[in-house]
Order: C-alpha cells, then structure tokens, then sequence
C-alpha cells in the first residue's frame, strides 16, 4: 500500500506466509501476485479455521504462533494506517498445515449441497411432505422468508430442480429428489407451451399467482429481454428437467427436451451462418423482427455457449445421442473461431447475424464479463473429453492464463465482475465499470475452470488458482447465520446487502450456481485431483432410458481416467455393467429402482 495514505481503512489480504518473528510479532506475506506485505499481528488478533456451512465455528486464536509458518495460505484482515502499516485484527486459516486444505476434504462439497438443499427446501415449503409447488416463490429474502412478489419464474423453479436432483446424485436423500421431481412435474403442468401446429415445445417466462389466480406471463418480464423470447430462458427452463432425467430417465422429461431442441433449431438457429440468435419476437417467432429493438438479429454468449453447461453436456451424458454431441462440437467451434479477439486477453461476448462484433449493445458496450471467459475454458475443457480438439484445448488454456491478471483479485482473492475490454496507455490492469464487488456465480466459474483444467493438465498453477478460488468463496460466501450462500460480496469478502443483492432468491438466483459448484467440484476434486473414489445415486423408472441403459459418468472427463468399480441395486450388488463406458443395463422391472454407481479414478494421467 501506498505510504502517502493520510487516512485508516480496513481490508483484507490474502497470502502466503514468508516469515514470521514471535518477539515482535511481524508476520511477513507474499501475495497471489508476489508482492511483500508485512502485518503486526497484537494479542488482540483473533483466528479461526476455515468452516463449512452448517459446520461449527473453529478457533484457532491460542495457536497462532504454531499456525504462522512459512508457506502457509491465509486470509488477514485488518487496518491500514498512514504510512503503510497494517495492522491485524483476523486470521483465517484455510487447513491445519501448510499446503493442506479443508476444502479438500472428502466430504466437503458433498456436505455443503446438502446443507444447501436444506436451506432451499425449508425456505420454499417449510415442513410440507410432499412439497407444494404453489407455494413456491422467485424472491427470498437473506434468510430464507419470501418477500410479496408473486411471480413464480420457470428458470428459478427450474434452477431449484437442478440443485435437488444434484443433492440427491451426491447424498442420496430421497427427500431430495422428490423436491426435484414435483418441481419437474409443476413446469410441465403451468409453465410448458406445447405448439402441436409448429411440433415445438416452448416454456412461459413464469406465471404470476396473486390472490389465487393464476396469469401466465408468455414474454420475459426482465428488462435486457422484456416482450421478447430470450434464449436463455429457454435453455435454463431445462437446466433442472435434464438433470432430473439423468436420474430417472422419465420419457416425459425426454419429449419436453426434444421438443425445446426443436424450437431452438427451427426458430433460434442461423442456418447459413451458424449459432443462435438470441432472442425472437414472441408473435411470428423471428430473430428479424423490429419488434426486438437491440435484440435484433443478436447472438452473444448465453443463446450460443450456455447450451452446454445448463443442459446439453449434461443431456448427453445421460443418452449418448449423436445428435448431441453434434451440437455441442458445433457451438464450441462457433466459440473458437468467433470469440478470441487479438487485442484483448478478453473474448468478445455480443455479435450481430453476421457474427461481427456488436460493441454498441445496451449496458454492455465494450466490456467484459470475467465470469464468461472462465465458463468458456472451463466448458471447452469438457467438450475436449467429449470430441477432442487442439483448438478446444489451447483456448482454454490460453484464457486461463490470462484472466488471474485482468480478471482476479491478486491482493485480496476472489474474481471481479465486470470490466472494461479495452486497457489505456499506461494501464496496467481494466478498470471495472461499474464497482470492484465480487458474484457467487462467477467464483463458481473460476473454481471450476481451474480445477478441470488442473485435472487435465496437472499444471501446478492451474491447481494454485484453484485452490485460491476456492480459499475465497468458502472462506466469505457461506452464509453462517441464515444459511444459503450470498450474492454479493465487497472486495475485502464483506457481505453486500442491499437492493437485490441482498436477496437468497431472485430472477438471477436460486439454487443452480452454488450447487453446480457443489456438484461439481466433488467430481473433479474426488476424480482427478485427489485420487479419491465417489459414489452417485440415481432412481429409474420401469419405463426410463428408452434402451435400458443407465450412464452413470458423472461429467465429460478425460477419456481413461475414471472407471465404474461396482454397482448396487435396490441395496443389491449388481454385475451387468461396462466398467469403462460406465454404463448399467438396467433389469427389466415394474418399480423404480435405487442404483448406486461407483467411480474410482485411474493413474494413467
């Protein structure tokens, strides 16, 4: 810090122990980035170990002297002083030794969606059993109480969904999945659209149900996208159906996805140039119309790449379709071949018809969503285990060692939001648009990113940026007092509570991002990481999967790198299984059935 500050205030640093001197009491840091920064650590310096949600409260305080050895990873908080002097106040410690992590744990991830499916079952319906979707509403307050808002959006419920039927993947609570599978069987009955004329499926943006009556709402009500049909809201109606068909295989989930398939074919895609336009006019179903004011003739990232990771990767797991992995090669090579830009370690994210730039749109302008890029190299790094390509693995390595300088906080942790694409002379990092908070989400993106690229490359560096990411979400994004995980956070990992940030439940978020981060993180964290074995749930139906075959691959990994060890059903073991293809022939049956699946991860890296 600067010694011409003539004023106090308080932050935080994140680092790595150099030294420490017990006679004076100076702890000296090495930040993410390399730079020195000595702390005066008093009696009054508390400390405590980094906790899970639900988890108790650790103190660490009587032990900070053995604690402060070099190489250790910590968080400090404290006071700045004119002069540059920093003053402690609070240690986090992330693990009991140096290089060790409680995250890294095998439990951890696992636990947290469990605390979290909680959290989202008794906010949502309390103690109902079973669960009324009537009840359901998009705004929660911060601990869980539902505000007035009456709308009931179909990507939040849908969100929920992927979040339960996760929960129940990972824990096997049975609770769970019913939560997933009544909310699966609300959108269908309130916010599905079957057009017969048109051989489509298309989903309301929600309904709203004030004083018991119940008004669909056809268009989006939310501002970037209002009066029209995004293809966001498309995609994400799925993103819990589909994770829900991965574990019963219901054939009525498998019509809903082909008919929404075919809606996006037949009214989102661009035919001679490729990709999908991201939004249509809501009367003649048409991305031309000029109705669509700045949304005309559009694509960016959500309508082309976030196919993939709200459902379609997830589709293809669970059915193997051809036509599927058709369509991912074909948005990922859209993606490398499109969104790279030259000038700017940042990919470009809003397009016009002719995939030129558009740098004009609405509030993003010329700017930078940190949390895109990181999606982007982590979702390609999933599509190279699906049909590998050097263009696929080189971007994604390319955006991971570019964004810990444009896009992360290399003093404090954690990852930024938006910024600025382009860099003045004399710069030496974006400038953020609008503030310097940090989004749930887009830490999700970070860990992710880092911990699958890790895992493919067993780069020390990746596996470093993973472990940083995932240091700062855990340490300042749990909620230990109302439970669920925030919004937003301030720089220094202070809580941003107000307006819609302040909010458990909004149009931005249920429980899909937090989840997904549980779900998969254990994936990787167990597969390819830590060499540690994991065991998936899944129930289908007598008359799931059309061909009677489970796959049980719990992610698009690496070709050899996990293999399917044993298989139970109905509390049995069961032998029909390919143990490299991690498939289940399912028995013939008139019940569902209650299989276990278990993963090992194999040392051929």
């Amino acid at each position: 810090m600067s010694a011409e500050l003539d004023f106090t205030f308080s932050d935080t640093v994140a680092g790595y122990v150099t030294g420490y001197d017990p006679e004076r009491a100076v702890l000296d840091l090495k930040t993410s980035d390399g730079r020195p920064l000595r702390a005066d650590v008093s009696a009054l310096t508390d400390a405590e170990f980094l906790r899970n949600l639900g988890g108790p409260a650790i103190d660490a305080t009587a032990h900070v002297p053995d604690l402060l050895v070099p190489g250790r990873h910590l968080f400090v908080q404290g006071t700045f002083y004119p002069g540059g002097r920093f003053e402690a106040k609070h240690l986090t410690f992330l693990g009991r030794r140096p290089g060790e992590y409680n995250f890294e744990e095998q439990g951890w991830w696992a636990e947290q969606l469990d605390e979290l499916a909680r959290f989202y079952r008794r906010a949502q319906f309390g103690r109902k059993n079973p669960v009324d979707y009537a009840d359901y509403r998009t705004m929660l307050r911060l601990g869980g109480d539902k505000s007035d808002h009456h709308v009931q959006e179909t990507d939040t419920i849908s969100r929920l969904v992927y979040g339960m039927a996760s929960a129940y993947m990972l824990t096997g609570n049975e609770d769970f999945l019913g939560v997933a599978e009544r909310g699966t069987e609300y959108l269908r009955a309130h916010m599905r659209f079957v057009d017969r004329d048109e051989d489509v499926v298309y989903w309301y943006h929600g309904i709203d149900v004030r004083d018991g009556v119940e008004t669909k709402l056809f268009t989006s009500e939310f501002g970037d996208d209002y009066d029209a049909l995004p293809a966001y809201e498309q995609i994400y109606a799925l993103v819990g159906p589909t994770q829900a068909y991965r574990v019963t295989g219901d054939p009525r989930i498998a019509e809903d996805i082909d008919g929404t398939l075919r809606l996006f074919h037949k009214f989102f895609h661009d035919p001679e140039r490729g990709g999908y336009f991201s939004h249509v006019d809501p009367i003649l179903l048409s991305p031309h119309h000029q109705s669509l004011g700045h949304n005309r003739s559009r694509k960016n990232w959500n309508s082309v790449g976030d196919h993939a990771p709200a459902y379609l990767i997830n589709l293809f797991l669970a059915t193997g379709d051809k036509r599927h992995a058709d369509m991912l090669e074909e948005t990922f090579d859209l993606i490398t071949e499109h969104f790279p830009d030259p000038d700017s370690p940042f990919v470009q994210e809003r397009f016009h018809a002719d995939w030129s730039p558009d740098r004009e749109w609405g509030w993003q302008q010329d700017r930078a969503v940190v949390g895109h890029n990181l999606k982007i190299a982590w979702n390609l790094m999933r599509m190279n285990a699906i049909r590998p390509k050097e263009s696929y693995r080189r971007l994604a390595e390319q955006i991971g060692r570019s964004m810990p300088a444009v896009g992360s906080d290399t003093r404090r942790g954690g990852w930024y939001d938006v910024v600025e694409r382009t860099i003045r002379d004399g710069e030496q990092v974006p400038r953020f648009s609008w503030h310097d908070r940090k989004a749930w989400w887009q830490q999700e993106q970070a860990i992710l990113a880092y911990m699958i690229l890790a895992g493919n490359t067993g780069d020390e560096e990746f596996l470093r940026q993973a472990r940083e990411a995932s240091s700062f979400y855990n340490a300042y994004f749990l909620d230990h007092d109302e439970g669920g995980v925030y919004f937003n956070v301030l720089a220094n990992g202070t809580p941003y509570l107000l307006g819609t940030e302040r909010l458990k439940g909004s149009h931005s978020m249920s429980m899909y991002h937090a989840s997904e981060l549980c779900f998969l993180a254990t994936v990787y964290g167990r597969l390819l990481l830590h060499d540690q074995p994991l065991t998936l749930w899944f129930k289908p139906r007598p008359d799931g999967f059309s061909d009677r075959v489970l796959r049980v691959a719990p992610d698009a990994l690496p070709p050899g790198r996990v293999r399917l060890e044993w298989v139970e059903v109905d509390g049995r073991p069961y032998g029909e299984f390919d143990p490299v293809a991690m498939t289940v022939s399912l028995p013939d049956t008139t019940q569902d059935l209650v299989v276990r699946a278990h993963l090992s991860p194999l040392e051929n890296r």
